[in-house]
């Protein structure tokens, strides 16, 4: 065994912990980053426009993978047949009024005089040129911004109240009142529900209101017996005497709108103008109607807005859960024009019924699946009593083993008691009971979940199950015509924008109608280069291997196959299996075929039967144990392990990648069985495994030609991606963030080995990045024999209120970096260039004719728009590289926050477009350029190695989650599972593709 001990050397064991980061309330540009099934990413404001809700609410999609069906649960399937992607709204489109003068181009020039001092965002320096000329219609409508001034108000409630929906309430009672009538407020004022208030006008001061607090109508109190002994069961009790609450409202400020228009024509001076706290109010206002007290919309966060509809009606995802489709609504300053950004959403709700019935079709869709995980903070009534709870959690007994004092019956079990008391026979006595007691309660209040129902309209704020993602796609995808007319016709109209509901009339705002029109333009792909054939690029941005070599072939020798065998019916029968020789021999082949120098067939052949899934073993442990036993068993330790899986299960997958990267320091590549026997698409499945596997045995693909490529030559440059992943919803607290910094290593810009870290929880900026850039610059000298001279970083993952923090905290560490080098007896000072790269925002593009589209209606890869709804004065621009697979397609939003090189947007463009054709992984053009898509695949590779807190389980209890406060603890955890990171031989290569 002394064969397989890692040299672990003393590298880092995840960095220090950091200060965490503030919550920025500037405002800059407009629109930052997908990660839906990222598991959230960020602590805190994550800025006005981050799209939604990271876990378990609006549901964003993922950036590709084969996520598989839904199997299980209960009113799953595909949502009808799918609808017909085609052009919206097709002929002739004028542009905006605003855009047609070039009065843009007059602004770019009147700025170029601004001093900049080093920490400022870039302004433009001019827009792009190059490409096809058309025009697109976008999800924006003009905004005519009131006269004002707005008036501000502080509301404060006494009692104090912390339980959102009780804030809910007050506010809809005191809405009633005849103060809040006589204070001429009704229809002429906008509020959160809360604690802030925007009027048209200026309210008497001082103002208070007084309310009788009384339930919902449906929700009046009834008379409940005693409790029982203990305090055990039915949430009893005396009658409680109504609550009197009194609101006061205070004067803050006036809010004038003048320096808005000002900063929205772009004048010089107002550059530096804060234009937040105007736009937070404006969308206080517009979202006034659709979350009316007296409507039957659901707010989810704070701009995404869900309103049941006979044209909508929720779609069942099994398990409980049904997905909603709402809107999305946010003002955003574009160039002499306010507009508002409307997209559609989707997000899970609970389906209403018996809880317990939903809790076992939870359970039932996964193994993995948890109760506390579905019921924690669902909104329920009771069917015995009538009465309604929040549910905190489940309980670890249930009916038929918990007993308690009872006054009528002695010491009785849950079970026997409603048999006696209500006559009520339980269907399900072994499962868990559920506690409804409050949050500071010290007592529990135990309930059987089957005399409970969840109640209609409650957002499922958790973490969907991997078969609940999978029906989500489903339900979220759908064609750009589809999505564009849902927009245009209910979506502005559930918003109150179509006839200026109140109180938009009474603040003299109306909202256009039609989508703004804005020009934009098709780069050409660049030529892709192998050592051996150029293929051609398709429409889609898509090429094939047909007859090509890589650019430079791998080698592989010392390998070995690992067959897991989970009990599929697709698995070969062992290693001596004729069939699996048969298929590692057509592998072997087309490797070599592809250029990879292949020495010879797998030195061993070793199998892993997996012990049973189980609910004792969440994430399999057992299962990695015995991969760990078949690996070492060979006796010679390989340098690269074929992986042949059984069937998709991420806790093998993660465990496995964990124990060969963190322990074994051995390249792996998993490849699925089902795929692998699958005789048609099997030579392209062997190809695709080869792209990897040349990668990972230090090869480089494809190169590509054009004008990126010639610029990138002519002098050395190194490309960085950076991005940090942070855990989410059903997470251990304190579980730690995973920061990522990828960079290249010489002038083919094929190999980017990664450095990982992790750092405190939910902290956006990289702690430690001047270590690993210095790792970054030292792995680009050995290759290279000489040091960048430039260094373009695509940064991914931040919020547009952070980008100010990029430059203040991120930027000083990366210039640190940089005086630990020296070039000959002279500082090290390279030029450095900042683009943060965003997916997470609202915006999207739709051709106004068919030449100009694809095939389903989207814009054609290549897409570039830097006017008309970009920033009014940074240097920012959309870009779709990719071609959409399904669904409608999101550019990739791209903001120049620090710039040394002196790019123009004629060749910054051209650049990130050319540069997304250059991921190893694929044959076609990603939709985030290669550096920063590599960034969050090593992210995603980090949280393999922590994936027993990402699940929400740790060696100091089976699951605590995000209510338990021990973060010191957890953190010691996640380090000794890290175990020092990636292993010495791995760290120098592309281990996470």
């Amino acid at each position: 065994m002394s064969d397989w001990t890692s040299d672990r050397g003393s590298r880092g064991r995840g960095g220090g912990r950091g200060r965490g980061s503030s919550d920025s309330s500037s405002f800059r540009g407009r629109g930052s980053p997908d990660r839906g099934g990222r598991g959230g990413r960020g602590g805190g404001d994550r800025g006005f426009d981050r799209g939604g809700y990271r876990g378990g609410g609006d549901f964003r999609g993922g950036r590709g993978g084969d996520r598989g069906g839904f199997r299980g649960g209960r009113g799953g399937g595909a949502p009808g047949p799918r609808e017909q992607g085609g052009v919206f709204n097709p002929g002739p489109a004028a542009l905006d009024t605003r855009l047609q003068a070039n009065s843009e181009d007059t602004l770019v020039q009147s700025l170029q005089s601004l001093r900049l001092n080093d920490n400022e965002l870039p302004i433009r320096p001019g827009f792009g040129t190059l490409g096809t000329p058309i025009k697109l219609r976008t999800n924006f409508f003009p905004v005519k911004v009131p006269k004002g001034p707005l008036h501000e108000y502080d509301v404060k409630i006494a009692p104090a109240v912390s339980i959102k929906r009780v804030k809910r309430r007050i506010f809809q009672l005191a809405e009633q009142t005849n103060d809040w009538g006589q204070a001429g407020m009704t229809g002429r004022v906008a509020h959160d529900h809360a604690s802030k208030l925007i009027s048209s006008f200026k309210l008497p001061q001082p103002l208070v209101i007084r309310i009788t607090f009384s339930d919902e109508p449906d929700e009046a109190p009834r008379q409940q017996p005693a409790k029982p002994k203990g305090g055990k069961k039915d949430g009893g009790g005396k009658k409680p005497t109504p609550k009197e609450y009194t609101l006061t409202i205070e004067y803050i400020q006036d809010l004038e709108t003048q320096s808005l228009l000002n900063y929205l024509s772009g004048q010089p001076q107002y550059r530096g103008y804060d234009v937040l706290p105007v736009i937070a109010a404006l969308n206080l206002i517009l979202a006034a109607y659709p979350n009316r007290s007296t409507g039957d919309g659901v707010m989810v966060g704070r701009n995404k807005f869900f309103h049941p509809s006979a044209a909508e009606p929720p779609f069942p995802l099994g398990g409980g859960l049904e997905a909603w489709r709402g809107f999305y609504s946010s003002v955003r300053p574009a160039h002499k024009q306010l507009m508002v950004n409307v997209n559609v959403c989707t997000t899970a709700f609970y389906t209403p019924g018996n809880l317990a019935d939903s809790m076992q079709a939870f359970l039932n869709a996964s193994f993995t699946a948890r109760p506390n995980a579905f019921v924690r903070g669902v909104r329920i009534k009771t069917t015995h009593l009538g009465y309604r709870k929040t549910v905190s959690g489940v309980s670890r007994f249930n009916a038929k083993n918990h007993s308690f004092d009872s006054e009528e019956y002695g010491k009785v079990t849950v079970e026997a008691y409603f048999q006696r008391k209500y006559n009520i026979t339980l269907r399900y006595p072994n499962l868990a009971l559920i506690d409804v007691a409050g949050k500071n309660s010290k007592k529990a209040n135990l309930l059987p979940a089957e005399v409970c129902i969840i109640l209609e309209k409650q957002p499922f704020r958790g973490k969907l199950l991997d078969e609940h993602t999978a029906e989500m796609i489903k339900v979220a995808c759908r064609p750009p015509n589809v999505n564009a007319a849902a927009i245009t016709g209910r979506g502005i109209h559930e918003l109150g924008y179509f006839n200026e509901q109140d109180p938009l009339r009474a603040f003299g705002i109306t909202i256009g109608n039609e989508m703004a029109v804005v020009p934009g333009r098709i780069l050409p792909p660049p030529n892709i280069r192998y050592g051996q054939g150029a293929p051609r690029v398709d429409d889609r941005a898509g090429w094939n291997l047909r007859d090509v070599k890589f650019a430079v072939g791998g080698r592989l020798d010392n390998w070995a196959v690992l067959l897991i065998r989970d009990r599929d019916r697709m698995e070969f029968q062992g290693p001596q299996d004729p069939a699996l020789r048969e298929t590692i021999t057509g592998f072997i082949n087309m490797c070599r075929k592809s250029g990879v120098a292949v020495a010879g067939n797998p030195d061993n052949v070793v199998e892993a039967q997996l012990p049973p899934k189980s609910r004792e073993q969440p994430i399999r442990a057992d299962a990695v144990m015995a991969i760990r036993t078949a690996m070492t068993s060979v006796k010679k330790k390989p340098r690269f392990f074929l992986v042949i899986l059984s069937n998709g299960d991420r806790h093998v997958y993660s465990g496995l990648k964990h124990l060969c990267d963190c322990y074994l320091d051995i390249a792996t590549i998993c490849v699925q069985v089902s795929k692998l026997r699958k005789d048609k698409g099997q030579l392209q499945y062997f190809a695709n495994v080869a792209l990897k596997l040349n990668m990972k045995m230090g090869g480089v693909n494809h190169r590509m030609e054009g004008q990126g490529a010639t610029w990138l030559n002519q002098a050395p440059t190194m490309l960085v991606g950076i991005d940090v992943t942070h855990p989410g919803f059903g997470t251990v607290k304190g579980t730690p963030s995973i920061a990522a910094v990828v960079a290249s290593i010489d002038k083919d810009f094929g190999q980017f080995p990664a450095s990982l870290r992790i750092q405190e929880s939910k902290k956006e900026m990289v702690t430690e990045l001047c270590d690993m850039m210095v790792e970054r610059l030292k792995a680009f000298q050995a290759k290279s024999k000489a040091l960048p001279k430039r260094i373009l970083v695509y940064r991914d993952g931040v919020s547009e209120g952070q980008f100010q923090t990029v430059v203040d905290e991120e930027m000083p560490e990366i210039r640190r970096a940089f005086t630990k080098f020296m070039e000959g007896n002279k500082p090290y000072t390279p030029q450095l260039a900042i683009v943060v790269c965003g997916k997470r925002h609202h915006t999207r593009f739709f051709p106004t004719e068919a030449q100009n589209a694809a095939h389903d209606g989207n814009p054609k890869p290549g897409t570039v728009v830097d006017r008309g709804v970009t920033a009014v004065y940074e240097f920012d621009f959309f870009l779709q590289a990719h071609g959409g697979l399904q669904g409608t397609t999101r550019p990739t939003h791209y903001y120049v926050v620090h710039d040394e090189i002196g790019f123009s947007a004629n060749l910054l463009q051209p650049l990130t477009n050319d540069v997304s054709y250059m991921f190893a992984r694929a044959t076609k053009a990603v939709s985030l350029v290669s550096p920063a898509y590599y960034a969050d695949l090593a992210c995603e590779r980090g949280r393999c190695y922590l994936h027993k807190l990402l699940q929400g389980i740790t060696d100091t209890s089976t699951t605590v989650t995000s209510n338990d406060d021990n973060d010191t603890e957890i953190y010691r955890e996640a380090e000794r599972m890290w175990h020092g990171g990636v292993g010495k031989t791995l760290s120098n290569t592309m281990f996470y593709l």
